[in-house]
């Protein structure tokens, strides 16, 4: 199976700049933070103008949080602009402005969990770690375990199973990205391209007639009229001014006064919006 997906790795890797032969550990961390729960096409052209303004973890560490909470745009879950800029400060005062290697060291750095320690080691340093993202874990569910979808929450078999299917040698990293790739392309949720999957011969779930999931139905993320749309246009408000925001500016925005007052609360709560005096808003750090 290692040959298979990584010849078709080859063959069919999308070209993504924090792929490139020139990629920097800086670059495939803030890519790992950008990539969760985003996709693709979304990410890519907001990664290429934040390593443009900061290549470096110093470059931004130098910066207020809200000018990374500005750069963020529109991806969503703004949090983890907040976490990476945590994680710039750090890497600037405790490591010399350089990316740790080893996986407890980018495990302690703030709001950096196993998944992206482990996706930074693999990634960016070449070392044998077992990468579970939710396109590895569907990869593996179907065509080792024989199953629809992974359970909602990874387990400790699910580790283990991923840890005992890496290669001994130096294509470990490879495998895990390639792996990745197959779920993002081939593999997907709702429409898996069987006929495309070079390990379709192989996969436990197609051989036993791909039985349907034994659990309540998957649905996509609700948005319309949510909190998180609430915070969403909330946010957009005080990324767009240069200035802080007077409290009526963004009650014009969600007409929902306990919904909208909620969610300034939560954005305030969650040190993406400062309150000023008399009524007035901002962005951490902004002036």
């Amino acid at each position: 199976m290692h040959d298979t997906v990584i010849a078709w790795y080859s063959a069919h890797a999308r070209d993504l700049p924090w792929r490139a032969p020139d990629r920097t550990p800086w670059g495939v961390l803030v890519s790992e933070v950008m990539l969760q729960q985003t996709p693709v096409v979304r990410v890519e052209p907001v990664w290429r103008s934040w390593m443009a303004r900061w290549p470096e973890p110093a470059s931004l560490a130098a910066e207020e949080p809200g000018a990374a909470i500005r750069a963020w745009g529109r991806l969503g879950y703004p949090r983890r602009a907040l976490r990476l800029h945590g994680a710039a400060r750090v890497i600037a005062e405790r490591h010399a402005g350089k990316v740790p290697s080893s996986y407890e060291e980018l495990l302690a750095l703030p709001g950096i969990g196993d998944y992206t320690a482990a996706a930074v080691a693999s990634f960016a340093f070449g070392q044998r770690r077992a990468v579970l993202d939710t396109n590895v874990r569907r990869v593996l569910a179907r065509a080792v375990s024989g199953t629809q979808y992974p359970p909602n929450a990874t387990t400790a078999a699910e580790r283990r199973l991923a840890e005992s299917l890496l290669p001994d040698t130096e294509t470990a990293a490879t495998w895990s990205v390639a792996v990745m790739e197959l779920g993002a392309l081939i593999c997907t949720a709702r429409k898996p391209r069987c006929d495309a999957c070079p390990i379709a011969h192989q996969c436990a779930w197609r051989l036993a007639g791909a039985p349907p999931h034994d659990g309540p139905p998957r649905r996509g993320q609700a948005w319309e009229g949510t909190d998180r749309q609430a915070r969403g246009r909330l946010m957009a408000v005080l990324r767009e001014a240069d200035h802080p925001v007077p409290k009526p500016a963004l009650d014009a925005v969600w007409p929902a006064a306990a919904q909208r007052e909620r969610a300034l609360d939560g954005l305030v709560a969650d040190g993406l919006v400062e309150p000023l005096d008399n009524n007035f808003y901002r962005l951490p750090g902004a002036r």
